[in-house]
């Protein structure tokens, strides 16, 4: 069984750099309160510490 991450933004994309706004979108997250389930990848984890100040991480599975 794959490694999986719940994560759930916090964080409003308003006045954010177009860059955050499109690594939100990517990750599936582009309204307030959205949670996702994500396959634990590096590439998952870099897109979440490049904004880590829009999202919580609120369980690890796996």
């Amino acid at each position: 069984m794959a490694k999986t991450i719940v994560i759930k933004q916090i964080g409003s994309p308003i006045r954010r750099p177009a860059k955050q706004k499109q690594t939100l979108i990517g990750l599936g997250l582009n309204k307030m309160h959205r949670v996702r389930e994500l396959e634990d990848t590096p590439a998952v984890r870099g897109m979440i510490n490049k904004i880590s100040h829009m999202v919580e991480i609120l369980e690890e599975k796996g």
